[in-house]
């Protein structure tokens, strides 16, 4: 995708979850993309994130990429925190009642495989060294393999690059926030004894840590100790670990046959904006969070299949360039949120003042007894619970999440929106029109509902109206699908 072959597609900087979700949609739209990444060909074996909430279950389920991942990962449909709150995750209202522990790459591969059965092309060990952008497209400066110099022109760049992000600094955006807590450990273990619970996590003390099954044999332990506050780069030993499980959990479960082990400080940082012209950020590159809750890949997964299918719906001609506003709009304020309830989470970890302690006690006691209250919590750690803006006086649907509902004929609705889609749930005969039929679906509830919803291609709903006419429901897809032919 160089400036003088064909017209420029779209350039994804970092291959990690977010770009190759990212890479995968837009190549099924059959939008050219190239992804950048400065890493050798290489799946990591590194771990790093390790759990898929419900939200991002759902939207990899569109894909046709859930149910395969499900056979590799551990479900956990319930939680318990501190000692006393527990999360049920049975009631969920998803396909997806629980959340699913596996390793990162496992995640990777399948996006991986995916993408590139799609048509994507990936140039590794390419790193981004700088861009210029004007009104017709972006121009990538990048250091290729043996150092060459590349340049790469693009409709349209998204950064999904990391913490780090080349793409960011490159467009002059700042990174503003601050670390939360130094030297935490991550270490994937073999244990000797199992856990009472599948998920363990508890505080005493100066002492925090985590213990989640993936499945294969082996733990993800988290761990903190106030009084341990060393360099990420610091030597850390299997000792170190079980000390840090000891002190928080009463007992290190025989640990043993480490596989990979890592000292990190977690950071909560926000960019202003996730689009600067025709550059967007997505993923790590736009929002770090802390691990408490383990929404930092879900979130980066659910930026990108905001992102995908409104870039795919503008390079292709079917949709007006202000459709890219709304990613601002939408995910910004999520990313925010986010940062709020997991920082939130790792604030009651750390607690151990005696009034914290007290408070930390009081609000547990509180979410375990008040449903209407854990519910909003449960919905925003899942991510179910997220609904976008929508137009004053739109139906009460616009903006939602909308289910996997059964459809007429034995269907579902994710089965549907394969293909990076629309679909229109509607009572009454629709005729896609000429051209149109690759991006939208039409069909009917199973049961005999009138409402008519048009399902966004990241299924939420476009627009929804009770008994509508013909013409409004022509009007709608017009709007949001674009024209015939």
């Amino acid at each position: 995708m160089n400036g003088t072959a064909g017209t420029p597609g779209i350039v994804v900087v970092g291959s990690g979850p977010t770009g190759l979700l990212l890479a995968g949609d837009l190549a099924t739209a059959r939008i050219p993309v190239t992804v950048l990444e400065k890493r050798p060909h290489d799946i990591s074996n590194l771990s790093r994130a390790f759990v898929l909430h419900a939200r991002t279950l759902e939207q990899l389920d569109v894909r046709g990429l859930a149910d395969g991942l499900e056979a590799v990962g551990q479900p956990l449909d319930r939680l318990r925190l501190f000692g006393r709150l527990t999360i049920d995750l049975t009631d969920l209202p998803s396909r997806f009642r629980h959340l699913l522990v596996l390793p990162q790459y496992e995640v990777e591969k399948a996006l991986e495989r995916r993408a590139i059965e799609a048509g994507a092309d990936f140039r590794y060990r390419t790193e981004v060294t700088g861009l210029d952008q004007d009104a017709d497209g972006v121009t990538l400066q990048a250091r290729g393999p043996g150092g060459r110099a590349e340049t790469f022109r693009a409709a349209y760049v998204v950064g999904a690059d990391g913490m780090r992000s080349a793409v960011r600094e490159a467009i002059g955006l700042p990174f503003p926030g601050r670390s939360v807590i130094r030297s935490v450990v991550l270490a994937d273990v073999r244990l000797a004894e199992q856990p009472p619970t599948l998920l363990t996590v508890n505080a005493v003390g100066d002492a925090f840590a985590f213990l989640a099954p993936f499945g294969d044999g082996y733990h993800r332990v988290i761990g903190w100790h106030r009084g341990r506050n060393v360099p990420d780069h610091e030597p850390l030993d299997l000792a170190e670990v079980k000390e840090i499980t000891r002190l928080a959990l009463g007992r290190d479960f025989g640990m043993h046959d480490a596989r990979w082990m890592s000292r990190f400080h977690s950071d909560e940082r926000q960019a202003p904006a996730y689009r600067v012209g025709r550059v967007f950020l997505a993923g790590d590159a736009a929002h770090v969070h802390t691990p408490a809750g383990g929404q930092g890949m879900n979130t980066g997964l659910q930026d990108a299949a905001n992102l995908s299918w409104k870039l795919a719906a503008v390079a292709g001609g079917h949709a007006d360039p202000r459709l890219l506003d709304g990613y601002q709009d939408e995910r910004h304020p999520v990313g925010k949120a986010v940062l709020r309830s997991s920082g939130g989470i790792v604030r009651l970890a750390m607690a151990r003042r005696p009034w914290t302690l007290a408070a930390r006690a009081a609000l547990t006691a509180f979410l375990d007894t008040v449903g209407p209250a854990r519910r909003k919590v449960v919905g925003e750690i899942t991510g179910i619970g997220y609904r976008y803006p929508a137009p004053r006086g739109a139906h009460r649907l616009t903006g939602a999440r909308v289910p996997d509902v059964a459809l007429a004929g034995g269907g579902r609705l994710h089965e549907a929106l394969r293909g990076s889609r629309f679909v229109l749930i509607t009572p009454e005969p629709f005729e896609p029109g000429p051209g149109r039929a690759d991006r939208l679906a039409v069909t009917r509830w199973a049961g005999d509902r009138r409402t008519s919803v048009l399902v966004r291609p990241d299924g939420y709903a476009a627009w929804a109206a009770d008994a509508a006419a013909p013409a409004e429901v022509a009007a709608a897809v017009t709007r949001h699908v674009g024209s015939p032919g």
